[in-house]
């Protein structure tokens, strides 16, 4: 075990998430209802302001967790080896996360394919919430789950001779 990376990509982990949900809250229940008030061309300004500091949070953000969410999964394969419901559990999480950032890069990007993302930012963002809210849940009961002892060797069957 190498403790001090571990702690590190943990600590690096779980405060990107942090950021990028918090933020990813704060733009559904305050930002967007706030911007509501405002006419259609300040509120095109003031998204487009917000978004062009916003990109650094979820590009970076997104590296993060990936680098650190791949190196906290492959310390903790060897632990989890036949831990069937552990490897579900991760995968969906996987999935999950990967479909936040997604919605994330669309929220943010450019491209003119995904402006019916942008156009309707309170949908995907609280798609993103909810999907963050599982993956928070998942992550909380695997943590407090811990590691369970798996039998790896098979019964053996006493074979009976015939008289």
């Amino acid at each position: 075990m190498n403790f001090p990376i571990e702690v590190i990509s943990r600590i690096f982990h779980v405060g990107t998430a942090i950021c990028l949900i918090g933020g990813s809250v704060f733009s559904l229940f305050a930002l967007l209802p706030a911007a509501k008030a405002l006419d259609a061309d300040a509120r095109a300004k003031l998204m487009a302001g917000i978004t062009t500091y916003w990109k650094r949070f979820v590009t970076i953000g997104t590296l993060l967790m990936l680098v650190t969410g791949f190196y906290n999964y492959f310390q903790a394969m060897p632990k989890h080896k036949g831990d069937g419901p552990y490897h579900m559990l991760i995968g969906i999480k996987m999935l999950l996360a990967f479909a936040i950032f997604f919605l994330a890069a669309a929220l943010v990007g450019r491209s003119t394919k995904l402006q019916f993302i942008r156009d309707a930012r309170g949908k995907w963002l609280t798609a993103i919430v909810l999907m963050a809210a599982v993956i928070v849940a998942i992550s909380g009961y695997l943590k407090i789950r811990g590691v369970p002892e798996i039998v790896t060797t098979a019964p053996v069957i006493a074979e009976t001779s015939a008289l």
